[in-house]
């Protein structure tokens, strides 16, 4: 009977210790799995970020382009025109020199035509998209009519997403185009845009795109917005 318990004994302690190896064994793997998932979710954040950084700088495919809607501009903007002429841009035109090819100079003379515009705001609710000017204001119901897509010259492209005037004031423009760097539904940050009368004329400028932030943000935090990008 005593080598019957004995034997009963020594099994129970064999699995007991079959039990200890085998979690042991597991728990490395369970690690490495662990890691790995996290280096995978790492990675998608990083490939996701990089596919921003490329569309804004106007590399994507077609397929990739969607319809937006008029409110991912809603709200009150400020032109950055006059930051521009006062000086207050001009760590931005360094930044630009230090980065690029042209000196500050003539990096703020470009930028003294492409954002040049006297309308100082622009306020957008709903369909409803007002020009505020020195002189007054002018507004108009705007429908959503499509987008274009346009190649530049380094090669690189840009979309124009299009909104005609439905009703409003005769001085309204019949068009207006917007261009954020975007290329899907989101919330705009900054716009560049385009207004007038002939829709297929406003796809040929590209000399003059009058640039609009958020009108809450001061001439420094602008100057930081555009440094970062």
């Amino acid at each position: 009977m005593k080598f019957h318990s004995s034997a009963g004994l020594l099994q129970a302690t064999a699995l007991k210790l079959g039990l200890a190896l085998a979690l042991f064994a597991a728990a490395p793997v369970a690690a490495s799995e662990k890691a790995q998932s996290k280096d995978h979710n790492h990675s998608h954040s990083h490939g996701s970020h990089s596919k921003k950084s490329e569309i804004y700088k106007g590399y994507f495919e077609d397929d990739q382009i969607e319809n937006r809607s008029l409110s991912d501009w809603a709200g009150n903007w400020q032109s950055v025109y006059p930051y521009l002429t006062e000086g207050t841009l001009d760590p931005v035109m360094d930044h630009k020199a230090e980065h690029g090819t042209k000196t500050a100079g003539e990096y703020k003379d470009y930028y003294l035509i492409g954002y040049k515009t006297d309308v100082d705001s622009i306020e957008i609710d709903g369909d409803i998209v007002r020009f505020v000017k020195d002189s007054g204001t002018a507004s108009g119901a705007y429908t959503y009519d499509g987008y274009e897509i346009l190649t530049y010259k380094k090669g690189n492209r840009g979309v124009r997403y299009i909104f005609r005037k439905v009703s409003g004031d005769e001085s309204a423009p019949e068009y207006i185009q917007f261009s954020d760097h975007k290329i899907s539904p989101a919330a705009a940050d900054h716009y560049h845009l385009y207004w007038g009368d002939d829709r297929a004329a406003l796809l040929k400028e590209v000399t003059n795109w009058p640039t609009y932030y958020p009108a809450e943000l001061t001439g420094q935090q602008i100057v930081e917005e555009m440094v970062a990008h």
